[in-house]
């Protein structure tokens, strides 16, 4: 993985897992159910921007390489996958 997408989603990741422990708090201190949901679609919302992330890395790093070196139809099978996943 690059160095600057790495530290990016460090980043990111140790931010999200922070917002979980406020959401865990959040429901230990009985708090207004709208206002967990608030944080709850944030933290979704943060997880969509962290796996784009990963597939830009990946596609810049592994696809390109493996499409130069004529893996097309290995390539096509796993952006299949990668894309069903995504839908889910």
């Amino acid at each position: 993985m690059q160095e600057k997408n790495r530290k990016s989603l460090t980043n990111r990741l140790n931010r999200i897992e922070g917002q979980v422990r406020g959401i865990n708090k959040m429901v230990s201190e009985d708090k207004y159910c709208v206002d967990i949901i608030t944080q709850i679609s944030a933290i979704k919302s943060s997880l969509v921007s962290v796996e784009a992330l990963i597939l830009e890395n990946h596609l810049e790093e592994h696809v390109v390489q493996q499409m130069k070196g004529k893996d097309s139809a290995s390539v096509i099978k796993e952006m299949l996958k990668i894309y069903k996943l995504a839908q889910k």
